[in-house]
């Protein structure tokens, strides 16, 4: 009576080399937490989890501005092409700054203290706070919003 086929016996040519491979405890536990990972990252995939939260809409930035101040309601605004973020005008001629942090968006009202410059279409707007940065925005009307910026420098003054 013939014995049973191996399991290398019935594997192909790469199977075999595999499978006659001789792992170490640590080498298995690194595959095994590399195939959780592309599979937990799979499946983050599939339900559309970590995707791109840019501001393509005024009804965005609205909802992203009263979330990074209460009470902020824009009667102008202006969405960078890339959807990072936004600048906003409310009634009382405050200016609210957005701009991408993680999933989320970051605000900060603008002072006496920001400097806006323009290069091509792009507002850079430096925002005088360290942690807050420097924010770019593509916009088609950079050149009425850095007017609106300085302005907030001479109303500091006046």
């Amino acid at each position: 009576m013939a014995s049973p086929p191996t399991p290398l016996a019935r594997c192909t040519k790469p199977c075999q080399i595999f499978l006659a491979m001789n792992f170490s405890g640590e080498m298995l536990q690194f595959l095994g937490s590399l195939a959780a990972i592309l599979l937990l990252a799979g499946l983050a995939r599939a339900f559309g989890l970590g995707g791109n939260p840019g501001i393509s809409s005024l009804e965005q930035a609205r909802i992203a501005a009263s979330e990074a101040v209460y009470g902020f309601v824009p009667e102008a605004c202006a969405i960078d092409g890339g959807g990072k973020g936004a600048i906003l005008e409310d009634a009382s001629g405050r200016l609210l700054l957005l701009k991408r942090h993680g999933s989320k968006y970051a605000g900060r009202l603008l002072g006496p203290q920001a400097i806006a410059s323009i290069d091509g279409d792009r507002l850079i707007v430096h925002t005088g706070e360290r942690r807050y940065g420097d924010v770019s925005l593509t916009i088609a009307d950079a050149v009425r919003w850095a007017r609106r910026i300085d302005a907030l420098q001479e109303m500091a003054h006046a």
